[in-house]
């Protein structure tokens, strides 16, 4: 159980996402949590790549730090166990 959580919490974390899609790729819970972090990466590497545009940088920002509190909310949700999706971001699915 406390690997489940574990692997569940790295999906929100950057391109640690592939440790638990690798490694628990057949538990359901993983693999939610899973599909869930990915939209976020890529949206974070967008907005990396925009914030390289000047007049974009404050918007660049201020997106990011909407990313990063949604990863916040779900890590917390893969914490206490729940298949919660994400606002937002959490109706894009890229993992089938």
């Amino acid at each position: 159980m406390e690997n489940k959580k574990l692997f569940s919490i790295l999906a929100y974390i950057g391109l640690l996402w592939l440790i638990p899609f690798l490694a628990e790729k057949n538990d359901p819970d993983v693999k939610f949590h899973v599909g869930q972090g990915l939209p976020l990466l890529i949206a974070g590497v967008i907005v990396y790549v925009l914030n390289w545009i000047p007049v974009i940088q404050i918007f660049a920002w201020i997106i990011s730090i909407g990313i990063f509190v949604l990863s916040i909310m779900g890590i917390i949700n893969a914490y206490n166990g729940v298949q919660k999706e994400l606002p937002i971001t959490g109706k894009i699915k890229i993992l089938k």
